[in-house]
């Protein structure tokens, strides 16, 4: 038996936008007096429900219950920028892929995880937040043309499709003149992640039970697993951490985690005159050919703006340091749509990102019957989808293939020691900031 306290929960602040847009929830069901389940996942983002949707497919006839610190789509899974990524995509380095053969069984692997969403927007009718759309790679610089022409000759050695763009070509996309040049490939889905999670949640309500607003406090294992919440407890034989960086709040690798924070903001709704002046499609995504450039989306009659790296090792984010970015990210929207004037932002936010220094993702069975799927490495969206999906499968001891790929992964190292660390991640980001240059 072990006990292990819950020294942080969740306490994301600052309403996402995209979580914004929707229409208010239902008022949520809080853990109150004590339960049993056959199946206990914490943490309801899109490693939790693929977690709970694979086990409501393995073991229909189970009780399964989902247990989140706040409300679905409030926290980390809804505060990204929608990507769902089928290709490499290594934020640490200078352009996005790896070696060979393990890009190959990545993209593979990312592959099955969007077929999986896919899936569940087919049977939950989701398809409106989830769009086969394709990304776009945009250059600012002559320097993040190469980047790019890096890029597409790693695709080229990995036969995957794409297809180069000049600035006027990404001009009639984005309506902005400040790219010289892009690459398209097609595979990624554009999802509107709150939209996409809050309606998993509501379409798995009649084969999973979800606490919303429960914060765990500790967790007992042994032939129970015991969990408490302010209000309540609730016992489980078998146990599923979807928690992804929140994996060392209960005291699993610990100092094998970086803590990251980007942020984003969105405009309030564009006039139709306002539209008109922007010109270009209405809905497209566009990451930098730096990977800590500002990545880019229209969604209809909004754009969002994410750029800037923050390392916060306690798991949290300010007011103040949010507002404090959204200047930066002021600067690059003015940049790149000087047409629109002075268009204030609705929403700004920050989204907390798990990474390892050895890319590697927290994934297996940590003690009897305690399964873990977590740090995706700025991937949350596709990696957190499959993580969480081939967690089920090894709690379930299904004859998933992708099992043994997801096992034979290395776990994240160590990170240095303090302040080593500290100051090394604060130095790291600092000079990968000042080299993504105008692509910032």
């Amino acid at each position: 038996m072990s006990d292990h306290q819950a020294v942080r929960t969740p306490a994301d602040t600052s309403m996402p936008g995209w979580y914004g847009i929707l229409p208010p929830p239902k008022a949520p069901q809080v853990l109150r007096g004590r339960h049993r389940a056959d199946w206990l996942i914490v943490g309801a983002g899109f490693a939790g429900l693929a977690a709970a949707r694979r086990l409501s497919q393995l073991v229909p006839n189970d009780r399964i219950v989902l247990v989140d610190a706040q409300r679905v789509g409030w926290g980390a899974a809804g505060r990204n920028s929608g990507f769902m990524i089928d290709l490499p995509h290594e934020l640490g380095g200078e352009n996005y892929g790896g070696s060979q053969d393990h890009d190959r069984k990545r993209i593979r692997m990312n592959r099955a995880a969007i077929e999986f969403s896919a899936s569940a927007a087919d049977e939950y009718g989701l398809q409106r937040f989830f769009v086969r759309a394709g990304k776009f790679h945009g250059a600012a610089t002559v320097h993040g043309l190469a980047v790019l022409r890096d890029f597409e000759n790693h695709l080229t050695g990995l036969a995957e499709p794409f297809e180069r763009l000049d600035g006027p070509q990404l001009k009639q996309i984005t309506g902005t003149d400040f790219f010289i040049g892009g690459t398209f490939t097609p595979g990624t889905v554009m999802a509107q992640p709150a939209g996409f999670i809050r309606g998993l949640a509501e379409g798995l309500s009649s084969r999973v039970q979800l606490f919303e607003n429960s914060p765990v406090t500790s967790v007992t294992t042994g032939k129970l697993h015991t969990l408490k919440t302010p209000e309540g407890e609730i016992s489980a034989p078998r146990l599923i951490l979807t928690v992804n960086g929140h994996l060392e709040s209960f005291g699993f690798f610990k100092k094998r985690l970086l803590h990251v924070f980007t942020y984003a903001s969105m405009t309030r709704s564009l006039s139709k005159r306002e539209q008109a002046v922007l010109g270009g499609a209405p809905q497209w995504g566009l990451i930098p050919a730096d990977p800590m450039g500002s990545t880019l989306r229209r969604i209809d009659d909004r754009i969002v703006v994410r750029n800037t790296f923050t390392y916060n090792p306690d798991m949290s984010t300010s007011d103040k340091q949010i507002r404090r970015i959204g200047a930066s990210h002021d600067r690059s929207f003015r940049a790149r749509f000087p047409m629109l004037g002075e268009i204030p932002m609705e929403f700004r936010w920050g989204g907390h990102l798990c990474l390892s220094l050895n890319s590697a993702p927290a994934f297996g069975e940590v003690e009897e019957r305690v399964f873990v799927a977590g740090c995706c490495n700025g991937l949350g969206t596709v990696q957190g989808t499959l993580y969480g999906m081939l967690a089920a499968d090894l709690a379930a001891r299904s004859n998933e293939p992708m099992l043994a790929d997801a096992l034979n992964e290395p776990a994240p190292v160590r990170l240095y020691p303090e302040p080593v660390m500290s100051i090394g991640a604060q130095l790291k980001l600092w000079a990968m900031h000042r080299r993504a240059g105008r692509e910032l």
